[in-house]
């Protein structure tokens, strides 16, 4: 297995969650690694990513909201997701630089 998330599950609105993805050392030094989701009828939107150099993105909708960290030890990104709000609902994704196959994505649902 080259890619693995955790995290996600259910909470109300204002609530917090965190996303996990793990990976390989070669592909976690090698290539950004990011977040996107997806709603059922619409298409996988980015929602945040992080390149080897630290320097991040975030989608304008995530903006100020969701962090997304790296941690070199355990091959790992993180996305902490604060303030979650209704139409965050969706099945995140982890990508690894558009290298990998989509994995089977955690669910994050927020009830209002």
């Amino acid at each position: 297995v080259q890619l693995l998330e955790s995290g996600g599950g259910s909470v109300q609105a204002g609530g917090s969650l965190r996303l996990s993805c793990k990976t390989s050392e070669t592909f976690f030094n090698t290539f950004r690694m990011g977040w996107y989701r997806q709603t059922p009828g619409k298409g996988r939107e980015v929602v945040a990513y992080i390149n080897p150099d630290d320097t991040t993105f975030y989608a304008i909708f995530v903006e100020g909201r969701f962090t997304i960290s790296r941690d070199a030890a355990k091959n790992s990104v993180y996305l902490e997701m604060n303030g979650l709000k209704p139409e965050d609902t969706a099945v995140y994704y982890c990508d690894v630089g558009g290298r990998l196959p989509w994995g089977q994505g955690t669910r994050v649902t927020v009830t209002s």
